[in-house]
């Protein structure tokens, strides 16, 4: 089977996922649909080390930011993940990437996903040293967590023209919107530093995302070691002689 039709393959698969979500009457059962469907894909074809849920982020200063339609987090070196009646929270340190999911990419949306990672972003995070059985390395400096915004279609008459470039150069430094998927319009991956943006066509939005997110997952690396002892500061304890 050659690559480009194994790929269009997964393109037509998530698109048959997706057209439900056009016959659902009801907003939140659209939503819902919509962030299982993006979610679903991810923890299928993004290797094992990577793992992704709805989820709302914590730090060790005891903030929290706003739940966060799929986070892309680690298991290995920051996994301590709380589940409090079906909503879960996860540790700052262990977050690759955030996104928002809607049903079309517009200013509106871009805006909501903005304030979004913001509020991730602005989160403490630890690192602490990792010790192997050669001896330790050194603590990991901390990478800029990947946003982004997926959705099926795009509303802007010019597609990923002047309208989008315009919002990604608006929403700088903790609000930067760094990559999205509409579907049946395209992808993108914006470079804030070269001042550019990456598009992919509409018959390989899918693939053209995710082969660029895996890029960019691979350059951070891991995330950092979690400083435990920082999280068990929040806690009443007391150390006595014996």
């Amino acid at each position: 089977m050659a690559l480009k039709k194994l790929f269009n393959g997964l393109q037509d698969e998530m698109s048959a996922m997706l057209k439900l979500s056009k016959y659902m009457s009801h907003p939140v059962d659209k939503g819902d649909n919509s962030e299982y469907c993006w979610i679903d894909w991810m923890r299928r074809y993004l290797p094992k080390r990577y793992s992704v849920d709805k989820a709302t982020i914590i730090d060790s200063k005891g903030k929290e930011s706003n739940q966060i339609d799929a986070v892309i987090y680690d298991r290995q070196y920051s996994y301590l993940a709380f589940n409090q009646n079906g909503r879960l929270y996860l540790p700052a340190e262990s977050v690759y990437a955030v996104f928002e999911i809607k049903q079309t990419l517009n200013k509106q949306h871009i805006e909501y996903a903005a304030s979004k990672v913001e509020s991730v972003r602005a989160l403490h995070r630890t690192s602490n040293p990792v010790v192997y059985s050669t001896g330790t390395q050194s603590a990991k400096k901390l990478h800029t967590i990947l946003s982004g915004i997926l959705t099926t279609d795009i509303g802007w008459k010019d597609g990923f023209g002047k309208a989008l470039k315009k919002e990604l150069k608006i929403h700088t430094g903790l609000f930067q919107i760094d990559c999205g998927c509409a579907l049946n319009a395209g992808s993108f991956f914006y470079d804030s530093v070269k001042q550019s943006v990456i598009i992919g066509t509409a018959q390989e939005s899918l693939v053209s995302f995710f082969l660029q997110l895996l890029s960019k997952l691979q350059a951070m690396g891991t995330v950092p070691a979690i400083d435990l002892n920082a999280y068990a500061k929040t806690l009443t304890m007391q150390t006595s002689k014996i």
